[in-house]
């Protein structure tokens, strides 16, 4: 039984070593949703919030975005971190992308590439994803039967994928490779840059700025038909993106676009090994990879939380919050509530019904979830068929982080046919 009391629970919420140790992390979850699920959070170095963490409550937040916006605050940060994001926002020079904005503003920025990744384009891109899967499973029998998956194999497949369809040349993808991992690891002593400051970390926006306003400046004038294109072209009311609002959207779309799966893919292939039954399962019957994709993405949930600020005064589940005042959404709390998954601590490659909430919901519902699911249903469609064996070859070990992460290292063995 743990020892932890509600205040130490939610106080680890803003430590990112907590989400590098998924014991500690589900343990603490689990104790703010039995004994306090709407918990004020005062922890040295951050701005308060309110921390939340029943599927419910979480649902309800998301579904008002009237009254819960994403600005100024939508992610989990230090308190120094959001003083230099914000005097780069007073000097125009901060992201500018939707999942900063709010209202009106936030629909016609969506609006651009949502065709990008409807059915229709997915079908398209099905083709390319199917090869760049076949080639990363080649790749793994090329290593002789020993690789730390997560490196060698899990971090490049999404982003060859997400990269190819924004146009980006495959020389780049090393490089873009590495500032996603700095952006979004910059707690991490292994992934971020330098020793983690507020200044390393806009260092680390700063270069892919550079990137992606050069990227605007060269297709305006020679529009190429990828995803770059339409985005560096598009026009809101009759008027260009500014190049701060263009490059934000690219970052997004390179950054959050391949992490997240990859992350998914990792913890999906470190949990079949740890579920041998689940594994022979989606062996014997492929017509489960549907739902043993939406149970790897439940289980993993690589979003650990995103930030909504009150536009005014109002409650959760009873709790007086004031506005202005801001909530934390703890997606993996959602995802493990007993309220709404039966036996939600089980991997279970069939599990049907599967409301989790990893994608977000409401109108900030993640822009990339089809290519997502295609991207993790290929990459298993490919391989499971191949694996005769495989174990693990180490300890694995997790990023740490309060935004978006989850295995950095996974070294296994295995046989492939």
């Amino acid at each position: 039984m743990s020892t932890l009391s509600a205040a130490e629970a939610a106080h680890s919420l803003a430590a990112p070593a907590t989400y590098a140790d998924e014991t500690r992390l589900h343990t603490a979850l689990a104790l703010l949703r039995s004994r306090s699920p709407v918990h004020h959070v005062e922890s040295p170095g951050y701005n308060p919030f309110w921390a939340v963490t029943r599927h419910a409550d979480i649902l309800d937040v998301e579904r008002d975005h009237a009254l819960w916006l994403s600005a100024p605050r939508p992610v989990l940060r230090t308190a120094a971190l959001d003083a230099a994001l914000e005097a780069r926002r007073s000097q125009g020079k901060a992201l500018a992308s939707i999942v900063h904005m709010d209202g009106p503003q936030h629909r016609a920025l969506r609006a651009i590439a949502a065709d990008w990744f409807r059915p229709k384009a997915m079908r398209m891109l099905q083709t390319r994803v199917s090869d760049l899967a076949r080639r990363h499973v080649d790749t793994m029998a090329e290593l002789g039967g020993a690789c730390d998956f997560a490196r060698d194999i899990a971090a490049h497949y999404p982003l060859y994928a997400i990269l190819t369809l924004l146009g980006l040349p495959e020389s780049d993808f090393p490089r873009m490779l590495q500032l996603t991992q700095q952006l979004f690891g910059h707690d991490d002593t292994d992934t971020g840059r330098g020793s983690g400051t507020p200044r390393d970390h806009t260092s680390v926006l700063e270069d892919l700025f550079a990137y992606f306003h050069d990227l605007t400046a060269r297709r305006r004038a020679t529009p190429t038909g990828d995803l770059a294109s339409q985005i560096a072209n598009a026009r809101i009311d009759g008027r260009p993106l500014d190049d701060n609002t263009a490059a934000s959207y690219y970052i997004l779309i390179a950054t959050a676009g391949h992490d997240t799966t990859s992350s998914t893919i990792a913890g999906g292939l470190e949990a079949l090994i740890a579920h041998p039954g689940e594994l022979r399962r989606l062996r014997e019957d492929p017509g489960l990879l549907p739902s043993a994709a939406e149970e790897m993405i439940r289980w993993v949930s690589p979003v650990k939380s995103f930030v909504r600020t009150a536009s005014a005064d109002t409650h959760v589940r009873g709790t007086a919050i004031g506005k202005g005042e801001s909530v934390l959404l703890s997606y993996p709390s959602a995802n493990r509530d007993e309220d709404v998954f039966a036996d939600p601590f089980r991997f279970d490659v069939g599990r049907d019904p599967n409301r989790h909430l990893a994608f977000g919901f409401g109108v900030h519902y993640c822009l990339g979830a089809a290519l997502a699911r295609m991207e993790i249903q290929t990459l298993f469609a490919e391989l499971l068929p191949r694996l005769a064996h495989v174990s693990p070859a180490g300890e694995p070990a997790r990023t740490a982080t309060t935004f978006v992460g989850g295995l950095k290292r996974l070294p296994i063995r295995y046989s492939l046919t």
